[in-house]
C-alpha cells in the first residue's frame, strides 16, 4: 500500500484596517482562508492577525511575528485573503515576498491564487496607486465638508460629534455641537490664562480636580499653550471664536519608522470658514489672550528641517521617568527633570529630583565604556546564546530528519510504481501519481539542499575588547568638530533608553541604562553602523542571528547617583 504524502503546512494572515469599520472582518478572512486551505488539502498550523492597522506600514506585530517564525521553517505556505492584506506598500510587499522566498515559503491568496513576481510587481503597483487615489478622494471629500462649515476630521475639545442618517440610512458625517461641560473648561482656561496663570499652573489645577484632558488622560502645559504657528493647543484653536481653519497641516509617513510626521502647509492652501454658531470664547477674552501671548515669533527657515529635528543634547529623547513613564527634558540650562511632574503636576508625577547634563553624560558614557560588554557579562551571554542556538539546531535537525524520511518514502513509492508498470499495470493508470511523486521528490531535495548543517557559535573571545576600543574612539570624537555628529549618532544608537528613578533612600536619581543589543554587537564586530558592514555579508548575518537567538541579550546596567 502506498503511503500518502504529508500535507503542506500553511499559516493564515488576516488584517483588519480602520477603513473596514467592523471587527468581524478578521473572522471573515480567516474563515475564507480555512475554506481555501481545505479545498487545497493544506494543514493550517497557525493564524496571525493585525487589528485596526494600516497596510501601508510593516510596523505590525502580527506580520512581524509571521516573518520571525518563517525563519524557523515552521510552515510552507502563507495564506491570505488577498495580497493587499499582507501590505499595500509596494516596497514592503516585495520585501515580504523576498524574505519568504529565501525560506522556501510560498504565498497564496484566495483572490489571486499562487503569488509570483508578476503579482508582486502588478498588484504592488495597483495597491500603492489605490492608497494614493484614496488619499486624494478623501482629501477632496474633507475639503467639501470644511467649506460647508462641517467637521473635516478629528474631534476638537469643547465639541461633540453628532452622527445623523439620511433617508436611505446612510450616515451624514461632519455635524457637531458644543459640549456644555467641555466648553466651560475651555472658558476657564482662557480666563485663567488672561488673568496671569501659566499653562503649567492651569494644567496642575485641572489634574488635581480629576478633570480629563482632550486625550482622556491628564492635562499638560503643551496641551494648553500648543504651537501658535501650527494652531495647536487650546489657546490657539480659532474654532472657539467661530473661525474654522482646515488643511493647516499635512501628514506624511516616514518610510524608515512608519510614523506620521506633520508639516505646515502654505497659508494659501488653508481652507478658512466662518462658523459663528460654534463660538465659545467672546472676542475680548480672545484678544486678551493674544495680547498676553505676544507677537508670533518668526520661524527660522534657513536651518534645514533635518538639523532642527536633531537632538539638542547627547541623550535627548532617550531619558524616561521611572515613576510615570514620561520623558525627561531640560528644566534649566544645565539640568534635566521629569516633564510630567513640571507640566502636569503632582497628580500625575511627583518626581522633582533633577540631574545635571554634565553628570548624566559622564556617568552614561562611563557605563557604556566600562560596564556594558564586560567580560563576565559576555561569558554569560555566550552561554545563553549557545544554549538557544543548540535548541534551534536541534529543531532544525528534527526538521531535516523529517524531510529525509519523506524523501525516502517518495522515492520508495515511485520505485513501486515503476515495478508495477514492469509487472504489466498500464502506465496511464499510474501516470498522474508518478508525476506527483516526482514533483514531491524534487521539492524535498531542494529543501534539503537549503538546510544548513549545524555550525559552531561565532562569538570571538576578544569581542568585548574590540567594543571598548571603539567606544573610546567614539567618545574622543565627541570633542572634534569633524567627528562629533557621527560619534553622537553612533553612541545614541547603543542605547534603548535611560530610566531615571528616584531613590527612596536619598531622594536622588538612580540611573537604569538599557543597551541596544544589535548596535552593541555591531560595534563589537568593528563597525560604527550598518553602513560600515556593507560587503561584509557574514558579519551582518552573524548580527542578525545573534539578535534573533539572544532576544534581549545583555543585562542592563544599573548604578546610583
Amino acid at each position: 500500500m502506498l503511503a500518502m504524502p504529508q500535507p503542506l503546512r500553511a499559516v493564515i494572515y488576516a488584517r483588519f484596517s480602520t477603513d473596514m469599520q467592523r471587527d468581524a472582518s478578521i473572522d471573515d478572512q480567516i474563515r475564507s482562508c480555512r475554506d481555501y486551505a481545505a479545498r487545497q488539502g493544506l494543514e493550517v498550523v497557525e493564524v496571525y492577525s493585525d487589528k485596526a492597522t494600516s497596510g501601508a506600514s510593516l510596523m505590525r506585530s502580527g506580520i512581524q511575528k509571521l516573518l520571525h517564525d518563517a525563519q524557523g521553517s515552521n510552515f510552507d505556505i502563507v495564506l491570505s485573503e488577498a495580497l493587499d492584506r499582507l501590505s499595500r506598500n509596494q516596497a514592503d510587499i516585495a520585501s515580504i515576498y523576498q524574505k519568504l522566498q529565501f525560506r522556501d515559503v510560498m504565498i497564496e491568496t484566495v483572490s489571486e491564487g499562487s503569488i509570483c513576481e508578476m503579482h508582486i510587481g502588478l498588484k504592488g503597483t495597483m495597491n500603492s496607486m489605490f492608497l494614493k487615489d484614496l488619499a486624494i478622494k478623501t482629501h477632496r471629500g474633507l475639503k467639501g465638508r470644511a467649506l460647508a462649515g462641517k467637521s473635516a476630521g478629528g474631534k476638537a475639545y469643547g465639541y461633540h460629534n453628532v452622527l445623523r442618517y439620511d433617508a436611505s440610512g446612510e450616515p451624514i458625517r461632519g455635524d457637531r455641537k458644543i459640549d456644555p461641560i467641555e466648553s466651560n473648561i475651555v472658558r476657564r482656561i482662557f480666563s485663567d490664562y488672561a488673568a496671569g496663570l501659566s499653562p503649567k499652573k492651569i494644567a496642575e489645577a485641572l489634574n488635581e480636580e480629576g478633570i480629563p484632558g482632550p486625550s482622556g488622560r491628564g492635562w499638560g502645559a503643551s496641551t494648553i499653550h500648543g504651537n501658535r504657528e501650527r494652531g495647536t493647543g487650546i489657546l490657539n484653536n480659532e474654532l472657539y471664536v467661530g473661525r474654522q481653519i482646515w488643511n493647516r497641516l499635512s501628514y506624511v509617513k516616514d518610510p524608515e519608522t512608519g510614523k506620521r510626521i506633520s508639516r505646515l502647509n502654505p497659508e494659501a492652501d488653508w481652507v478658512i470658514t466662518d462658523v459663528p454658531g460654534f463660538r465659545i470664547i467672546d472676542q475680548d477674552l480672545w484678544d486678551a489672550v493674544r495680547t498676553r501671548q505676544g507677537a508670533m515669533k518668526v520661524k527660522d527657515t534657513r536651518t534645514p528641517i533635518w538639523d532642527r529635528r536633531r537632538p539638542r543634547t547627547l541623550f535627548s529623547g532617550l531619558m524616561t521617568c521611572g515613576s510615570c513613564g514620561g520623558g525627561f527634558s531640560k528644566v534649566s540650562q544645565t539640568a534635566f527633570g521629569c516633564s510630567n511632574a513640571r507640566n502636569k503636576g503632582k497628580a500625575v508625577c511627583d518626581t522633582m529630583a533633577t540631574i545635571s547634563q554634565a553628570e548624566l553624560e559622564r556617568l552614561v558614557l562611563d557605563a557604556l565604556q566600562n560596564t556594558l560588554m564586560d567580560q563576565e557579562a559576555l561569558a554569560v551571554f555566550c552561554e545563553e546564546y549557545a544554549r538557544e542556538r543548540n535548541r534551534l539546531q536541534s529543531q532544525a535537525s528534527a526538521n531535516r530528519t523529517s524531510l529525509e524520511k519523506d524523501l525516502a518514502t517518495a522515492k520508495r513509492d515511485h520505485a513501486k510504481l515503476i515495478d508495477a508498470i514492469i509487472a504489466g499495470v498500464p502506465a496511464e493508470q499510474v501516470k498522474d501519481r508518478m508525476l506527483a511523486l516526482d514533483a514531491r521528490r524534487i521539492d524535498l531535495e531542494h529543501k534539503l539542499a537549503r538546510e544548513t548543517a549545524p555550525s559552531p557559535v561565532r562569538i570571538h573571545p576578544r569581542m568585548a575588547e574590540t567594543y571598548r576600543k571603539k567606544i573610546t574612539i567614539l567618545i574622543s570624537e565627541l570633542q572634534t568638530p569633524d567627528g562629533m555628529l557621527e560619534a553622537k549618532e553612533a553612541l545614541r544608537s547603543l542605547i534603548d533608553r535611560i530610566v531615571l528613578q528616584p531613590s527612596p533612600a536619598t531622594g536622588k536619581l538612580d540611573i537604569h541604562l538599557e543597551g541596544a543589543l544589535a548596535a552593541l554587537l555591531m560595534l563589537s564586530l568593528g563597525a560604527k553602523s550598518q553602513k560600515d558592514l556593507s560587503g561584509k555579508t557574514q558579519a551582518f548575518e552573524d548580527i542578525e542571528e545573534l539578535v534573533l537567538v539572544a532576544g534581549v541579550g545583555f543585562e542592563p546596567t544599573t548604578f546610583r547617583l
